[in-house]
């Protein structure tokens, strides 16, 4: 279980500056990872799209601007972070907690969930509900970090996840204690396999992932 009331508090204080802290920490490349779900999710040309944990909205309007046709509807429990979707243009926005959102069984045919589902208190319980407001056959996106399992890549990544990247966030923020938790977060979040396996045990008939910039983050596909 996650501590949602630390999480809450964190988001709200780092919301002023977690797009500046996300494309330093990654080099920019959230912004590829971000274009590359957008990419797969307009080959399916679905008219109602939810983006759960929005916050500042940035794979919400990657997918708006893919998807031109959707109407794409971003929905965060911190309205601080969706303060600054609405900053970068972004409306569409509902306040909502992912383990009991307010809308009826099967209206959307796509979710996505993008660094959000690993803060949630439950993930069982978030997927469950995520199933439940897809329509039959809807698609459900996971974008996460993920730990490489290449020798010595991996090695390094966890060296820079726990040594330095808590370091620049925390400088970039004010708030590092907020980064320690996220940072230590993305190790106990489980992927590839087992990943795939959590989701088709809550809700999903198949889940596939795809492993981007050698494993620090991965993509997971699943059917309802």
């Amino acid at each position: 279980m996650q501590d949602a009331g630390f999480v809450r508090q964190a988001f709200a204080g780092i919301a002023s500056r977690y797009v500046l802290a996300n494309h330093v920490l990654s080099l920019g490349i959230d912004c590829l990872w971000r274009r590359t779900t957008a990419r797969r999710i307009a080959e399916l040309k679905p008219q109602r799209v939810l983006d759960l944990a929005t916050g500042s909205g940035d794979l919400a309007q990657a997918i708006q601007a893919a998807c031109p046709q959707a109407k794409v509807l971003g929905a965060d429990f911190s309205v601080p972070m969706m303060r600054e979707a609405q900053k970068r243009q972004f409306s569409s926005l509902i306040a909502a907690d992912g383990l009991a959102l307010p809308f009826q069984d099967g209206v959307f045919d796509v979710l996505t969930v993008a660094f959000g589902l690993r803060n949630m208190a439950s993930w069982p319980a978030a997927l469950q509900e995520m199933s439940r407001v897809l329509r039959p056959g809807g698609r459900l996106f996971v974008l996460d970090f993920s730990i490489p399992r290449i020798p010595g890549i991996r090695q390094l990544y966890l060296f820079y996840l726990k040594q330095i990247m808590t370091r620049i966030a925390g400088w970039i923020t004010g708030k590092r204690e907020a980064y320690v938790y996220l940072c230590g977060s993305i190790e106990r979040f489980p992927s590839g396999r087992e990943m795939e396996a959590l989701i088709c045990e809550n809700g999903f008939s198949s889940a596939s992932s795809r492993q981007l910039t050698l494993g620090i983050a991965s993509l997971y596909e699943a059917v309802k």
